[in-house]
């Protein structure tokens, strides 16, 4: 197999970054590989559950980004990697893996996958998906209520100490690494369609 290419997808939390890739990787007719940096979250087994929670799972020391890069890297090489499984409701790793074998693209979808410069240059194509405030936060609290098992009251409580404070210090100014900003995430075709032909692009040159 030839080098895969990496696409790198940043955004806030609940901008859409998971359509944007879901979009890609329907129109793109090549296997694909896609890790969620969440899944790369350190392992706080052993610790109370109230400790659990109150860690910044929005601060770039939450991830562990050196197995996240060791990964990407044997997946560039060509080997097959077992990615952790995060478990939102109890905050730590199942015991079990996902095992991922490599493929032509990999797309990396998170929201400080551009914050850090190790990952970033791994990257073939960044992608800042741009959403405004409200949608975002109207997303985040539909999805952690219904999927992961969180009060409203949890959801708006760490909106507003961690999430909001975390997406302005770290998540914004990443926007800035982007090789191509996306107003209205998955909705935006014409985005898309220059995405995949781009993607097409680096495919075809590196065939």
């Amino acid at each position: 197999m030839t080098h895969p290419i990496l696409v790198g997808i940043a955004g806030g939390s609940g901008s859409g970054k998971t359509t944007v890739a879901e979009k890609i990787m329907h129109e793109t007719a090549q296997p694909v590989v896609f890790l969620k940096q969440d899944s790369y979250y350190k392992n706080f087994d052993g610790l109370p559950i109230e400790e659990k929670r109150a860690i910044n799972y929005d601060h770039p020391s939450a991830y562990d980004n050196d197995l996240l890069i060791q990964h990407l890297q044997c997946l560039a090489l060509g080997e097959a990697v077992d990615v952790p499984v995060y478990n939102y409701a109890r905050y730590e790793r199942e015991t079990w893996t996902e095992h991922v074998n490599p493929q032509p693209v990999i797309i990396l979808e998170g929201i400080l996958v551009l914050e850090n410069a190790d990952l970033r240059s791994l990257m073939d194509i960044k992608l800042y998906v741009d959403t405004d405030a409200d949608e975002r936060f109207i997303r985040r609290l539909l999805r952690d209520t219904r999927e992961r098992g969180r009060s409203v009251e949890s959801v708006v409580k760490q909106y507003m100490e961690v999430v909001r404070p975390m997406h302005l210090q770290f998540v914004e100014p990443s926007k800035r690494y982007a090789d191509l900003i996306i107003p209205e995430g998955g909705f935006n075709l014409v985005a898309i369609d220059v995405i995949v032909s781009k993607l097409q692009h680096f495919l075809n040159s590196s065939g």
